[in-house]
This record gives C-alpha cells, structure tokens and sequence, in this order.
C-alpha cells in the first residue's frame, strides 16, 4: 500500500484510508448512504447486493474489510459470515437493525468480529471499521515475553501462531488478540471493560457482547472440552481469567 499520507482525516494513515472495504447490503439505498460515507473517510467500496455476489465479490477483489448485513435475501447474512470465516481471517462487521434480538450474538459467533446498528451514526460507523483494520494490522507483544507456555497451548506472539498439542490453530485477528492479552495477564482477572479497550480498542459503553461471544469462540478452539473451561475462565460478576493447569481455586465455568 502507499506511504502514510500527511493531513488524512481523523489523524489515520494512508494505509488504513485507502483499505478496501466490500458492502454486502441488499437495500439499494442503505447501500448508497454507505459509500458516500465511506468515500468521504477516503475508503474505497465495493459494492454487492447479497450474499452470494457478495462472496464472489470477496474471491475475486481480496478487500481488507467486509461489512456485512445479518437479513440478507438467499444467502443469509449469517451464512456469509461462516464462509468468510472458513477461509479467511478478513475483520468482518455486521449491521443489524434488531439489536435487542439474538442476532448481534449469533452474527459475532458465526465469525463476526464487531457490529454497527441500524440507523448507525457515520463517524461511528468509519470509527469502527478503522479500529478493526488497525486490529488486524497491529503487532502484537511489544515488551511481554515472545513465548507463552499454558498447558497444552504455545502462543507465539511475534510469529502470530498458536499450537495446540503441536497442532497450529486458526484464530481470527481478534481471537489472537484476545488470547494474547490474557496469555499476557494469566492469573489475573480481566473485566470485559478491560478487555473491549485493550482488544477491541474503541469505546463500546460496556457492550459486554463481543467479548463473551469471543470467549466462547476462544474456547471452542483451546479447550479440550469448551463446555467445561480449564485455561480461560469465567470469574462471575468480575470477567475472565487465563489459568495454568494445576493452579488452585475454581472461580466459575
């Protein structure tokens, strides 16, 4: 991508202004409304008006980001985002009108790694496309140790590898995170407002959603039974905690 552009709007690099982002979004003019806001935060769109021209649009333009909506014609919205995860670590936003329904948590648990609600605000919406793009750009580790060692579990920051029993693992960009920040943490509880900062990076007024629908991704993932947790574990009424086998106290599921 080119160079960082001096004087990009909201203090963003070039590199993040000029990402790609695909629009799944069967009403023409929500479609429409989209772009422009996304053209004027210097992003460039590509369009698709359901599901399946949405994944062929996603094969054949390799975009950076997907925003996807949930109620789509033919190919659910849903469906979309657990193909796009089968194959990609791309950072998937969903938009959805209903949020008081069950939408939001099954769309972050078919492989969504954020959500934007309809009507959405468009310095909101241009805010949480940026944070996800930086999230699956950024470096993880900096000054915490370049290995951790739990269990059966190797995370290897620097590399951005996570093996199980010597099996590598598939995380999303937002999974690794996660797991590197309690990895980081271990032993210690980490509220779900830490988390969303730390991880997520933006201010989510303590929606606690994206990160319980992580955990239970997480865990699908690391645990030998994700219904009966060991390493990542709930800690009731305070958050989560990454524990080594053979530390003492059971603190919840």
């Amino acid at each position: 991508m080119p160079p960082d552009r001096p004087g990009a709007p909201g203090g963003a690099s070039w590199s993040l202004m000029a990402s790609r982002v695909l629009v799944i979004e069967d009403e023409a003019p929500v479609r429409a409304m989209v772009r422009l806001i996304l053209e004027d935060e210097g992003f460039e769109v590509i369009e698709a008006a359901d599901g399946e021209e949405g994944l062929e649009r996603f094969a054949s333009e390799s975009p950076d980001l997907v925003l996807v909506d949930l109620r789509l014609p033919g190919t659910h919205g849903f469906e979309v985002c657990r193909a796009l995860r089968a194959s990609s670590d791309v950072p998937i936003i969903i938009l959805t009108a209903q949020v008081d329904s069950h939408d939001v948590v099954a769309g972050l648990e078919a492989g969504a790694d954020d959500y934007v609600t309809k009507p959405f605000v468009a310095k909101e919406l241009a805010a949480r496309i940026r944070a996800a793009l930086r999230r699956s750009t950024a470096v993880v580790g900096g000054d915490s140790p370049a290995v951790h060692l739990i269990g059966s579990i190797e995370i290897r920051e620097e590399a951005g590898v996570v093996r199980k029993d010597g099996t590598v693992l598939h995380l999303t960009k937002t999974e690794f995170r996660l797991l590197c920040e309690f990895a980081d943490h271990a032993g210690l509880v980490l509220s779900r407002e830490q988390l969303l900062e730390r991880v997520w990076g933006y201010d989510y007024l303590g929606d606690s959603r994206l990160v319980d629908a992580h955990v239970r991704r997480l865990r699908t993932k690391i645990e030998d039974d994700p219904a009966n947790p060991r390493l990542l574990r709930t800690v009731r009424g305070f958050g989560y905690k990454m524990t080594r086998p053979g530390d003492d106290g059971d603190d919840g599921a």
